[in-house]
C-alpha cells in the first residue's frame, strides 16, 4: 500500500443540482459538477461566475481614508511638493510600486521611488529612510504593500513635517500608526465590501479615485500583484485578474513582454498560473538576490532592447535563487532530522530553524518547502554572524493563524508582520530559544493531531471517460486559477496502471499511463519520481489530478497532472536477493518512508530465529522470528509491546518453512499494508518442483532398479537425484510420500522396496498435497515475476482472513 501524501477532503455536491445546471448551462456533467462543487448552485449565480458582475467592481470611495488621500496628493500636485513611493520587495510591492509609477507619471507629479533591500534593511518603512526623504526634500510619502504596522517611523516623518499615506492590505495591528490617511480593506473600520485586494489592488483603487475612472491600461500589472502574493481569485479580483491576464495575450508594456519570452510562454496561452509559476519567480529573484527596483525598471521599461536585457538578469537571478534554496533546503533538513537546540519532538509543533549565512531573500522558499515536508507551521531565519541580527519569514499551515502566533511572542520580536498563512519578522540570536519554545507552548495548546495531517481540497470524484477533450476544455472557463479559485483537482478511484517510469534529466519526475475502461490518458507527477520502483503494470491506483491538455506538433489530447497517488491494498516489494539486508531496509525506509506507515511498532523484521535480530541497526522495528512449535513470535521489546495487530511493514528476510508458516503470517499480522521481500533466493540445486504423476513413476522405477544394489538411503538419495535430475530436497520429499503410501519402507537409515502395494492414488498422500504446495510456494516466492507473486500472496492472505 502506498499512502497518499495528502487526506483527501472530497466535495460531493447534490447531483440533481449538477444535473439542473447542466441542463439550464448546456455545459457537461464535469463542468457543472465543479460549479456546484464551489458553491455556485443557482443558474445566474452561476453565470455571474463564469461572466462577471459590474457588481463585482466596487466603489473606491468606500475605503476608508480614500477622501483624505486623494485630497492631499491633489494637493501636493497642485503645489509641486515633492512625493515618494515607498514600496516593498516582493512581487506584489514591485507590482504596487510599479502602478503607482504610472500614476504619478500621468499626473505628472514630481516624485521619486524607495524600496528597502530585503536582506539588508528589511521589510517596512525605516527611519533612516525618511532622513533621507527629508535630506531631498520630500514632503508627502504613499506607501504601497506596507505602511500598516509603522507607528514609530510615521511618528518620525511627522516631526520632520512628512505628511505619511499608507496603502497596504496586510492585517493592521492592534495600534495604528497615526499618519495623514490610511488606505487598508482590512481597518476593521472599514466599509469596503471586498477585504482581499492585494497592496497593487489598493493602489489601482487609489488610481481610479485619483483620475475618475476605472484605469484598465495598468490591469496586466494588477494581475501580477495579485496573483503573485496568492490573494484569494475571486470578487473584484477574479474580475481584474481576468482582464489583466486577457490585456497580457497582446500586452502593450515592453517589460512584460520580455518576462513572458524569457519564461518561454506563448503570449496567446498566458494564464494566471503562468504568472504564479514563471513570471512572479523572476520578479521576485530581483528582490531576493539583489534589489527589487531592478523588477520596477522591468515592468516600466519603454525600450524594448532594455527590457530584453532586464529579463535576462532576473532570469539568471532566478536560477541562482533556485540553487541556493536547494542547497539552504538540505541543510534545513538535516537540522530537524538530527534535531536542535530547544527540539523536543521528533518533529517540533512549530518549526524553527536558523542558519548563519542563510539568504533573508529566500528563506520563504525554504521554508514553505519545509512546510510541504512535515506539515507544520514553520518559519526559516537567517542569521547575520557579524550583529547576531536573525530575519525570516513564517509559512503556516490551514487553520493556524501565525500572524496571531507572533503577536503573542511580539515581545521577543524587533519586526514583524504578514498574514494568517505567511510572514516576516527580525529578531537577535539572543531571542531563539526563548522565541521557538514560546510557539511551540501555545501550539501545542492549540493543534490537534487532526490539524496536523496534510489536507488537500477536491473538487469531485469521477471516471475517466468523464475527462474528454471537450469536457477539459471547457473547463477554462472556471479561470483565473489560483487561491479560493485553485485548479480542479479530480479523484479517479481504481484505474489500472498501464506504464511507469521516470523522466527528466535526473530521474526526478513520474510520467503514467493509466487505463479505465476503454480509456486511457496519460499523466505527469513532478516530483514523484521515484514512485516509478514502486508501482508496476496492473497495479489498480487511486489519483488526485488536475486536468491539461498536452499539445504536440498539432496534436491536442487530454493529460493528468498528477497531484498526488494511492496504492490501496496489499503491496508486494521485491527486493529478492538483496546482498546488503540493513543498508536496504535503511534506504528503503529513507526514500519511500513518506508512502508508508512508520511509526513504532508499524515497521518489522521477519526472520528465521536469532537470525539477524540481533543487530543494532534494527534495534527500533518490532522484530519477529519464526518458531516450529510456537508459530511466529515477538522477538523483542518493541514487537512484544505493540504487537502483530500494528504491523503495517512487514520486511521477510527468510522463507517460511512451509505454507502453514506463510498462512500463519496472513493470520497474525492483520493489519499488514507491504510486504518487503529480502529472503535469498533458493539455489537451483535446491529447487522444488510442482510434483507429477510422470516423475514420481520415474522415480519409482529407480527405486526398484536400485533396491538390489542400495539399501542405504543416504547413499540411495544421491543416485536417484543424479538418475531422475531432481533436487536432494524433492527426492527426500517425495520418498516420505512412498512411505506414507506404503510403497517403500523406512528404517534404521535403510530403504526397501514393498514388493506387494496397496493401490493408492497418490492425491490421497497428506505429505504429496504438501509437497505440492511447499513446491508452488517456494516457486511463488523465489521463481515468479512481481505481478504473479502479487496476485498470489493476495488470494493466500484474503484465504487466510
Amino acid at each position: 500500500m502506498i499512502h497518499s501524501q495528502y487526506h483527501w477532503n472530497i466535495r460531493r455536491p447534490d447531483q440533481t443540482i449538477s444535473q439542473s445546471l447542466a441542463n439550464q448551462l448546456g455545459i457537461s456533467s464535469l463542468m457543472s459538477t465543479l460549479l456546484a462543487s464551489r458553491g455556485y448552485t443557482e443558474e445566474q449565480q452561476a453565470l455571474d461566475f463564469l461572466h462577471g458582475s459590474r457588481e463585482d467592481i466596487h466603489d473606491p470611495y468606500l475605503l476608508a481614508g480614500m477622501t483624505e488621500a486623494v485630497a492631499r496628493i491633489r494637493q501636493a500636485l497642485d503645489q509641486h511638493e515633492k512625493i515618494w513611493i515607498y514600496g516593498d520587495y516582493d512581487a506584489d510591492g514591485v507590482s504596487s510600486t510599479t502602478l503607482m509609477i504610472y500614476l504619478l507619471r500621468h499626473l505628472k507629479a514630481d516624485f521619486d521611488t524607495y524600496i528597502p533591500h530585503r536582506s539588508k534593511e528589511g521589510y517596512g518603512l525605516h527611519q533612516h529612510a525618511i532622513d533621507q526623504a527629508h535630506a531631498q526634500g520630500v514632503t508627502l510619502i504613499i506607501t504601497v504593500d506596507t505602511g500598516i504596522s509603522a507607528v514609530e517611523q510615521i511618528a518620525h516623518a511627522s516631526q520632520y513635517g512628512i505628511d505619511v499615506i499608507v496603502t497596504d492590505h496586510h492585517e493592521p495591528p492592534a495600534v495604528l500608526p497615526q499618519a495623514y490617511a490610511l488606505v487598508n480593506p482590512k481597518l476593521p473600520y472599514c466599509p469596503y465590501p471586498f477585504k482581499g485586494l492585494a497592496g497593487v489592488g489598493v493602489a489601482f483603487k487609489l488610481a481610479h479615485a485619483l483620475i475618475g475612472s476605472m484605469p484598465e491600461q495598468w490591469l496586466e500589472i494588477v494581475a501580477i500583484g495579485t496573483v503573485a502574493d496568492l490573494m484569494p481569485l475571486e470578487g473584484e479580483n477574479r474580475m481584474m485578474v481576468r482582464a489583466g491576464v486577457e490585456k497580457m495575450k497582446n500586452s502593450s508594456f515592453v517589460g512584460i513582454k520580455a518576462l513572458m519570452d524569457v519564461a518561454g510562454i506563448e503570449h496567446e496561452q498566458v494564464s494566471a498560473t503562468h504568472i504564479a509559476f514563471a513570471m512572479a519567480p523572476r520578479i521576485n529573484a530581483s528582490g531576493r538576490m539583489e534589489h527589487a527596483m531592478r523588477a520596477v525598471e522591468l515592468l516600466t521599461a519603454t525600450d524594448t532592447e532594455q527590457a530584453n536585457y532586464i529579463s535576462h538578469e532576473l532570469d539568471q537571478l532566478n536560477k541562482s535563487r533556485q540553487e541556493l534554496v536547494n542547497t539552504i533546503t538540505q541543510e534545513a533538513h538535516l537540522m530537524v532530522e538530527q534535531g536542535y537546540e530547544g527540539q523536543t519532538k521528533a518533529i517540533p509543533d512549530v518549526i524553527v530553524v536558523a542558519g548563519e549565512g542563510w539568504n533573508p531573500g529566500v528563506v520563504g522558499i525554504v521554508a514553505s518547502k519545509l512546510l510541504d515536508r512535515y506539515y507544520r507551521p514553520t518559519i526559516v531565519l537567517g542569521i547575520d554572524p557579524v550583529t547576531g541580527m536573525c530575519k525570516g519569514s513564517a509559512r503556516s499551515i490551514d487553520g493556524y493563524d501565525i500572524y496571531q502566533a507572533l503577536l503573542n511572542c511580539s515581545d521577543l520580536m524587533d519586526h514583524f508582520g504578514g498574514h494568517p498563512a505567511a510572514a516576516g519578522m527580525s529578531l537577535h540570536r539572543d531571542q531563539l530559544a526563548a522565541f521557538r519554545q514560546a510557539l511551540n507552548e501555545r501550539a501545542a495548546t492549540i493543534l490537534t493531531e487532526t490539524d496536523l495531517v496534510p489536507q488537500t481540497q477536491a473538487d469531485c470524484e469521477c471516471e475517466l471517460k468523464e475527462l474528454s477533450l471537450s469536457a477539459i476544455e471547457e473547463l477554462d472557463q472556471l479561470a483565473p486559477f489560483g487561491m479560493s479559485n485553485p485548479l480542479p483537482r479530480i479523484v479517479l478511484r481504481g484505474v489500472t496502471v498501464i506504464q511507469a517510469k521516470t523522466i527528466g534529466k535526473t530521474g526526478t519526475h513520474l510520467r503514467l499511463v493509466v487505463e479505465q475502461g476503454d480509456t486511457m490518458i496519460e499523466g505527469v507527477a513532478f516530483g514523484k519520481g521515484e514512485l516509478a520502483s514502486l508501482l508496476k503494470e496492473g497495479d489498480h491506483i487511486d489519483l488526485l489530478a488536475e486536468t491539461s491538455i498536452n499539445e504536440w506538433r498539432g496534436n491536442r489530447k487530454p493529460q493528468l497532472m498528477v497531484q498526488d497517488i494511492a496504492v490501496p491494498g496489499l503491496q508486494i516489494w521485491d527486493r529478492r536477493d538483496c546482498q546488503a539486508i540493513d543498508s536496504e531496509l535503511t534506504q528503503v525506509r529513507q526514500q519511500f518512508g513518506r508512502y508508508m506507515a512508520t511509526e513504532q511498532g508499524q515497521w518489522a523484521i521477519l526472520s528465521e530465529e536469532d537470525e539477524h535480530l540481533s543487530k543494532s541497526q534494527l534495534c527500533d522495528v518490532s522484530l519477529w522470528g519464526y518458531d516450529r512449535k510456537a508459530g511466529i513470535v515477538a522477538s523483542n521489546t518493541i514487537s512484544m509491546q505493540y504487537g502483530a495487530e500494528a504491523v503495517r511493514t512487514l520486511c521477510v528476510l527468510s522463507l517460511p518453512a512451509h505454507t502453514g508458516q506463510l498462512d500463519m503470517i496472513f493470520a497474525q499480522f492483520t493489519s499488514l499494508e507491504n510486504i518487503i521481500l529480502l529472503h535469498d533466493k533458493r539455489q537451483q540445486q535446491e529447487l522444488l518442483q510442482i510434483p507429477d504423476r510422470d516423475q514420481f513413476k520415474l522415480i519409482y522405477g529407480w527405486l526398484v532398479k536400485s533396491n538390489q544394489q542400495f539399501v542405504r538411503e543416504d547413499e540411495l538419495i544421491p543416485y536417484l537425484s543424479q538418475k531422475t535430475s531432481s533436487s536432494i530436497r524433492m527426492v527426500q520429499l517425495m520418498l516420505e510420500v512412498f512411505e506414507e503410501l506404503e510403497f517403500i519402507i523406512r528404517e534404521q537409515g535403510k530403504v526397501t522396496v514393498n514388493t506387494s502395494p496397496s493401490k493408492r492414488p497418490l492425491d490421497s498422500s497428506k505429505r504429496y498435497q504438501e509437497l505440492s504446495e511447499l513446491a508452488e510456494m517456494e516457486y511463488m516466492l523465489c521463481e515468479s515475476d512481481l505481478p504473479q507473486l502479487t496476485s498470489w500472496m493476495i488470494s493466500r492472505m484474503q484465504g487466510a482472513s
